[in-house]
């Protein structure tokens, strides 16, 4: 299940940050500005939303994490989620298996940057795209949405990332097997992408 928010100066901060795991709220207290503050506790406060619901689990996670930084709640091995946050909103997805998502604000097309990220297939979509921002920031999403779900982080093959993993929506359990997808908002701010490990959907 995906829970998003998008309003994110509708919640009262101090209020909020009392609600987060000590863990939580020191990491959130390390952000320098306010903003930074806000996103952080927003995810959280929607992974808690989404615990309770999907789960009744009413207690504050505390994270463990990967060789690659991936979080895990201690003691549920069982319960996957990612958590992303940008200017624009705070997301988190919750599933029984695992699972990555990234939000991104869309900022002008930068075209050095992606060059840098994206390979020559990539790079033909973006320029042919209506609005490069847009097509890029997409991209952007679904990479680091699949490598947040395979649990890899940002390696030194940024440009491949998408080639390397097959991607169907009819999931045939074999090989490196995901499901991506992906949401611009109604009012064009920002863009999300979903990666589900799709080699156990039935």
């Amino acid at each position: 299940m995906i829970y998003i928010n998008d309003r994110l100066f509708d919640f009262n901060l101090d209020a909020a940050l009392q609600q987060l795991s000590e863990q939580r709220r020191e990491q959130a207290m390390r952000y320098r500005y306010e903003l930074g503050r806000r996103t952080c506790a927003a995810a959280y406060l929607l992974l808690c939303e989404g615990l309770r619901k999907e789960y009744g689990i009413d207690e504050k996670p505390i994270f463990e994490y990967g060789e690659h930084g991936k979080p895990s709640i201690v003691g549920r091995p069982d319960i996957h989620f990612s958590l992303s946050h940008c200017r624009e909103a705070a997301i988190c997805v919750v599933s029984d298996r695992p699972v990555g998502v990234d939000v991104e604000s869309v900022h002008r097309y930068n075209e050095r940057l992606a060059r840098y990220t994206m390979n020559d297939e990539e790079m033909a979509e973006i320029l042919a795209a209506e609005s490069p921002d847009l097509a890029f920031t997409r991209l952007w999403t679904q990479k680091e949405a699949l490598l947040k779900c395979t649990g890899e982080g940002i390696g030194n093959d940024l440009k491949n990332v998408l080639k390397n993993y097959k991607k169907s929506p009819s999931p045939s359990g074999e090989g490196n097997g995901v499901r991506l997808s992906t949401v611009e908002s109604p009012d064009g701010r920002y863009i999300y992408s979903v990666c589900h490990d799709a080699k156990n959907i039935n």
